[in-house]
Order: C-alpha cells, then sequence, then structure tokens
C-alpha cells in the first residue's frame, strides 16, 4: 500500500477535473481526496502501487475536454487508510495563485440537446451548462474557482440541480454555473425607459426583432446590439443610430447550413466557426446571398459567427441570420453593465433583453479568418482570454502596456505570458479606465506584481503616459521591433531574423512615423535596414482620415499645378480648401515624414477615386484591397536605392497608376497592379538584406498585414525563393499583439532574467 500527494496546475478548475478523478480514483479503487486550491488541483491518492500508476497514466491521458494539463508534480505521503475517495472543500491558501482560468466555453451538444429537448426540465432554458461548456471568464471575481467565487454565487441551487451537482456520474457533477428555470437567471424584456414588458421575453424577442425591430442582448460578456440581417431598413437604422457608416457588421447565423447558402466556407474555415471558442470568422460571401447589402457594403467579405451561448440557440432558428455587433457607441468599450446599458444604448435600441447574472469581466467577441489553411487571429478577446501563450523563456513578471488604438496588455509569469482581452482605442476616456481596470483585475486573478513594465516609445499614447507614472522601472520599446517579436514569440525565435513591418503609423528612433520597415533584429535589439521613402502627413492626424491629402500631396510632386488638369476623379473631388493644405506641408507645418506603408495604400486608394475620406481604421485600404480582388496585375516601376538603410520609393508606381487612369486602364486592375509591386519591392529589399546577412527567416507584422492578398503574395514569392517565412497565428498582427512583443523584449532586455 502506498500514498502519493499530486498537484496538477494548468487550465484545470471549472472543466469538471475533481469530478475527472474522483471516476478516476473510482476506477482504481484508490482513497484519498481532491480539492481545488490556488495553485491547481490538490490531491492525495492511497492504493496498490499497480492501481496508482495505472492512475497517474490515465491522469495524463484522459484528461476532460477542456482541461490543459501544465504540470504534475508527485510527492511521497504517509499512508492513512481512507476507506473512500472523496471531493473536499477548495482552499484559499496564503500561496501565490498561480491556477489558469478557462476562456468561456460555447454550448456543448448535450446542453443544446437538453435546450430543444420539449420533455426536458431545461427545455428553452437560456443559461443551460454542465462541466464541458459555459462561461468561465466572464462571470468570476476570484480563486479558486469555487460557486461564492462566480456572479452565481447569489443563485442557490434547487434540490434537482444539487443533485445532479453532488452526483459522480452526472456530467453537472461539480459544474458551477450549474442552474435551471426554477432556481437559476432568467430573463426580461425591457422598454427603453426599463419598464418590463409583459409576456414570454424569448418569444416576444424574436418577434420584435421580425418586426425590423434593434434589441440590446444581454449575453456571457457584455451586450449585442441586434436586428434581422435580411432587413434593410432595421439594419440600415442600426447604422445611423450607432453612428457607423461603412464598417461592416457582424451577423449571427442559427446554423452551419445557413452560413453555407452566405458564404464559402472552407473545412479549416468550418473548424473555426464551430470551434469550442466560437468566433467571428470572415468569409469570402456568395453573390447571391441573401443578407441586408448594408451588413457589410461594397465588401466580398461577411464576418459570421455560430451561437455560442444558450440564449442563442433559444433566439434563433436555424435559418436566421441577425445582426450581432457589439453593444457600445463608436470607440467605446462592450457595455456589460445593466444600468448603463439603459443609459448609453437607449438611443440605439428600441427594446432590452437582460438577464439578473452579473457579469464579472466584459468579454467582447474574437475575430478570425483563415490564411494558408490555418487560423490567423484579428482580435482576440471572447473564448482565447484569459488562456496564457506559452513562449519559450522564462520571463521576470512584467506587464507591458501595449499600444494606443485595439489595445491589448500583457503581464508575465514564468514562461507564460498573459494577454488581455481586446480593449479598444484608449483615447476614449470610458475605455481607458476599463484598460486600467482590467490591468488590476488580471494582477490580481494571476497573483502577479510587475518587476518592471514596458512601453511603447511614443510620447503622446495614453498607454505610455500610464507606465510612466507606474513606480517601476522602465524599458522602452520601438512599436515596429515589438510587431517583429510578438511573431519570434510565437514561434520561439530568438536568432536574428528579417522583421517586414507594415503599418499606419509608429514612433520612430529618429524622431519621425515609421510604418514600411524592414529590420534585423532579435529579441534584444534590431536595425534598420530599409525602409520606404519618408513623405509628409499634410495635416497631421487628418491625413490618416482624409486620405485625399496625401493623394494630392503626391499628384502636386509629380505634375505641379497641372495635377488639377489631369481630369481623373481624384482632383475632381479635391475640397476647396486643399492647396492650403498642401502650403502648410511646403512648410513643414503640422506635417510630420512619415515611412507608413499604410498611408502608401490610403494615397492609392485616394488617386483611383475609390476613397476621399474614411469612416473607420483602414477603410481605404481594405476597399483599395476589395478592388484588386480576382485580377491580375502588371508590375509597376518604383525605386530602389541600395544604403542603409536601404529605400523604396513608390512615387513612380503612383505616376504610372496615374497615366494608367488617363489612359483608360481600370482602377480595379490597377489597384491590383498596386499590391503587386508592393509585394515585389517588399521581396526585393528582403532578398537585399539576406544577402547582406545571410538571415533566411523572415518576420511579417503590423496592420497592413490584415490584407490577405499583400501577404499571400509576399508570403508565396519569399517561400519561392526558399526564405523561411512565419507569420501570427495566437494573436493580432495589428496592434492588439503589441503588448507580447513588447514583453518578450523587455524580459530580455532587463538584467537578470533567466533563459
Amino acid at each position: 500500500m502506498r500514498r502519493l500527494g499530486i498537484t496538477v496546475t494548468g487550465i484545470v478548475q471549472g472543466v469538471g477535473f475533481r469530478p475527472f478523478v474522483y471516476k478516476l480514483a473510482r476506477r482504481f479503487q484508490l482513497t484519498g481526496w481532491v480539492l481545488n486550491n490556488s495553485n491547481g488541483v490538490e490531491m492525495e491518492v492511497e492504493g496498490k502501487e499497480a492501481s496508482l500508476e495505472a492512475f497517474i497514466l490515465a491522469l495524463r491521458l484522459e484528461v476532460p475536454p477542456l482541461a490543459a494539463i501544465q504540470d504534475i508534480t508527485l510527492r511521497r505521503c504517509t499512508v492513512s487508510g481512507d476507506d473512500c475517495f472523496v471531493i473536499r472543500q477548495s482552499t484559499d491558501d496564503a500561496v501565490a495563485k498561480t491556477v489558469l482560468i478557462s476562456p468561456d466555453v460555447a454550448t456543448c451538444t448535450e446542453c443544446e440537446g437538453d435546450i430543444r429537448n420539449s420533455a426536458d426540465r431545461r427545455y428553452g432554458y437560456p443559461f443551460t451548462n454542465c462541466t464541458n461548456c459555459g462561461p468561465r471568464y466572464t462571470i468570476i471575481r476570484d480563486i479558486p474557482y469555487d460557486r461564492e467565487m462566480t456572479t452565481m454565487a447569489g443563485f442557490t441551487m434547487c434540490k434537482f440541480c444539487y443533485q445532479e451537482y453532488d452526483k459522480p456520474a452526472d456530467r453537472r457533477f461539480h459544474a458551477q454555473p450549474n442552474a435551471c428555470p426554477v432556481c437559476g437567471p432568467v430573463y426580461r424584456l425591457l422598454d427603453r425607459s426599463g419598464k418590463e414588458l409583459p409576456g414570454d421575453a424569448v418569444q416576444e424577442t424574436r418577434q420584435l426583432i421580425r418586426a425590423g425591430n434593434i434589441l440590446a442582448i444581454k449575453g456571457i460578456g457584455g451586450y449585442h446590439l441586434a436586428c434581422d440581417a435580411c432587413n434593410e431598413m432595421a439594419v440600415q437604422a442600426l447604422r445611423e443610430r450607432k453612428f457607423r457608416a461603412d464598417k461592416p457588421l457582424a451577423v449571427m447565423a442559427g446554423s452551419l447550413q445557413i452560413v453555407r447558402q452566405l458564404c464559402h466556407v472552407s473545412l479549416s474555415e468550418e473548424e473555426l466557426l464551430t470551434s469550442q471558442a466560437r468566433p467571428v470568422v470572415l468569409l469570402a460571401k456568395i453573390t447571391s446571398h441573401l443578407i441586408a447589402e448594408g451588413v457589410s457594403p461594397a465588401n466580398l467579405y461577411l464576418g459570421v459567427m455560430l451561437p455560442y451561448a444558450p440564449i442563442h440557440h433559444v433566439l434563433l432558428t436555424d435559418t436566421d441570420v441577425w445582426v450581432m455587433t457589439s453593444g457600445n457607441t463608436s470607440d467605446e468599450p462592450i457595455v456589460y453593465m445593466d444600468a448603463d446599458a439603459l443609459e448609453r444604448l437607449a438611443d440605439i435600441a428600441d427594446y432590452f433583453l437582460v438577464h439578473n447574472r452579473p457579469i464579472a469581466n466584459r468579454a467582447d467577441d474574437s475575430v478570425l479568418r483563415v490564411f494558408d489553411n490555418t487560423a490567423y487571429m484579428l482580435r482576440r478577446s471572447r473564448g482565447y482570454v484569459p488562456s496564457p501563450l506559452e513562449v519559450a523563456w522564462v520571463m521576470p513578471p512584467l506587464l507591458a502596456v501595449g499600444g494606443e488604438l485595439k489595445n491589448s496588455f500583457c503581464l508575465t509569469r514564468g514562461k507564460q505570458a498573459f494577454l488581455g482581452p481586446h480593449i479598444g482605442d484608449l483615447a476614449n476616456s470610458q475605455t481607458f479606465t476599463y484598460y486600467k481596470e482590467s490591468i488590476e483585475h488580471f494582477k490580481r486573478l494571476f497573483s502577479i506584481e510587475p518587476q518592471l513594465v514596458a512601453y511603447d516609445l511614443h510620447p503622446d499614447y495614453m498607454a505610455t503616459r500610464y507606465a510612466l507614472q507606474l513606480p517601476l522601472p522602465h524599458i522602452g520599446v520601438q512599436h515596429h521591433h515589438a510587431h517583429i517579436a510578438a511573431v519570434m514569440a510565437e514561434h520561439g525565435l530568438n536568432e536574428p531574423v528579417i522583421g517586414v513591418a507594415f503599418d499606419g503609423t509608429g514612433y520612430g528612433t529618429d524622431g519621425h512615423l515609421w510604418g514600411g520597415e524592414f529590420l534585423v533584429a532579435d529579441l534584444s535589439q534590431f536595425s534598420r535596414e530599409g525602409h520606404c521613402r519618408y513623405m509628409p502627413l499634410p495635416g497631421g492626424e487628418k491625413a490618416i482620415t482624409e486620405p485625399w491629402r496625401m493623394a494630392a500631396w503626391v499628384l502636386r510632386s509629380l505634375y505641379g499645378e497641372q495635377m488639377k488638369e489631369l481630369g481623373i476623379a481624384c482632383t475632381k473631388q479635391l475640397p476647396v480648401n486643399w492647396q492650403l493644405a498642401m502650403q502648410a506641408a511646403d512648410k513643414g507645418v503640422n506635417s510630420p515624414l512619415a515611412s507608413s506603408m499604410g498611408r502608401l495604400f490610403d494615397t492609392a486608394a485616394a488617386i483611383l477615386g475609390i476613397r476621399q475620406v474614411i469612416h473607420y481604421e483602414g477603410q481605404a485600404a481594405v476597399e483599395l484591397e476589395l478592388a484588386a480582388q480576382g485580377i491580375t496585375g502588371e508590375l509597376l516601376p518604383y525605386q530602389f536605392s541600395q544604403g542603409r538603410p536601404a529605400i523604396l520609393d513608390f512615387m513612380p508606381a503612383f505616376h504610372a497608376i496615374t497615366q494608367g487612369l488617363r489612359n483608360g486602364a481600370s482602377r480595379e486592375y490597377l489597384a491590383a497592379s498596386f499590391h503587386l509591386t508592393v509585394a515585389h519591392g517588399a521581396v526585393k529589399m528582403v532578398q537585399q538584406i539576406s544577402r547582406n546577412t545571410g538571415i533566411t527567416k523572415v518576420i511579417c507584422s503590423g496592420g497592413v498585414f490584415q490584407n490577405m492578398t499583400l501577404l499571400k503574395q509576399i508570403f508565396r514569392m519569399l517561400e519561392k525563393d526558399s526564405f523561411s517565412v512565419y507569420v501570427h497565428r495566437n494573436v493580432p498582427p495589428n496592434d492588439g499583439g503589441l503588448a507580447l512583443g513588447q514583453a518578450v523584449i523587455a524580459a530580455h532586455k532587463a538584467a537578470g532574467w533567466e533563459k
């Protein structure tokens, strides 16, 4: 007879791990106990040597589907002669909390069956869950993960629910959010004034959606704004009320079958759509799609997700398609508190479907697409947060504060990087408050007290100002170095690589704005080996939202005052004050120099007459890519000036585009030609740097690499030339992944870090 103490760490709470251990112990006729604590799952098991060995093997191989074991440690204990195996009350030890928290998990097949079964006591119940599914991160207040530590603490289980909870053979055994219509949370339907409407809240919501109304629906991690995606008037009303002119809206489809009627769905895309995370997946539309044009205007792609919460399965039929967009106004965080929703969404929603279970942590929907048959993250939040990213190096506890737009922060512990949820634009005061609260919550949840802070070099970023106010050692990290390092962290690279960092703007070490960069970098340092030609941004930040400004500067540089005689759409659409902006640029007034690839795409879109003023970030570049879809262009002229740094100059390409327009070439053909030319120039730069350095590993990162046309062209050309090309998979290429890069660079620069 022998007794072992076993500690299991990883995602092992809220995933049915203790019931799993209980069943294993019974199966192998072992006695002892198991409990949750602040480190993970602790147990002692006693029995015959062979039974203990079989138990440990099964513990490793037969884990519950939602569990992720990080480590199993064993220790000898004194035999105590227990006569049974029990699940003990969890402990909240004084030691550091190192347990991992599961993300929210989509409704499992069994629970969906309960919801649809008219004979089941949970028929139509919109809070149905079990050990294998349901809310986790959004309901947890603290660890260990027990009901009293969640927002289910206020709901006492009825006799039947408790019997399930207490029965080892039941799949709801120790499922902390377990509830039913008798004892659990409930939905209510309210009007704008907060008055409850009579009748069945769910049935009435369906009818209101079908009648063309807009509803604010409280889900797992916050409110969605919903309407019938087939109703053009409802969609346009939602756009007008939310002040969202052109940006595509995400939809929720009732079934995979209806998704296939809307979009082309590959096997890889189907796997993402039906995964436990249930993210929004960007899919190519089918021409004869059924939904309103206003959902995704002038766009070849549609953001689609399948039902992931019980309320969605209750509300939507298999053939329904609803707009399901974040419940907020522009640039604000998603609303998650009821009183706040009634106040902030009252001018948007006609009615409110609310429930009485508090949301502890808001979580917006994650967004992904497929690149090269593999997931390519664009926004990391619900379904993925707060699972840590595992890196190849032991890091000191630190905080990386991220950037200004699409912000996400990062806290580190050992080899784990905890990337926070999608936060948004920190220039918004409410978002900034959410940002600071989220950092404090992560610090508390994972018992991380940072010893240093990493920040972006841009002095005007709110995140940078926040970092510099903290009483910690500071490490500044250049924006584009962080982009490259984030990919390196994902792939476990630290040797020198060639980094291609294409984005809008990031603060450079020379005081100018960078964004078309070619770096040789490792995780400690970088050298700038090449970049796009500097050009002024007439009007400063206005040039970002008004692409006509850079287009006018380029055309005037090429043609002088004769540019107005070119006879192309761009020059005909210039505002009356355009010359004042050019005169200011000539004098260097509010016209910072930028090497930005993002601004080059904006310029091309404006010259082609595609977009002069944008209504959402990256709109001009998005529409330029859409114009180029499915077309093979020609290589346009550009200049490549060798040196250190080498310079890529696309002014000759802009001249060729202008002449092409004058000669009758289609803007679609010229848009495709511009993409091909940029890709060709980028590859030529990489080839030159490789010849100089011998490096053959290439990293592609930055927001411009959300452009799949450009990414595919560069990726294929480099692979054909025997380069090893690495891209993002688990964090976004945009600034949502910046904090991970900041963290690993700061860790490698910090004194005393351990490999």
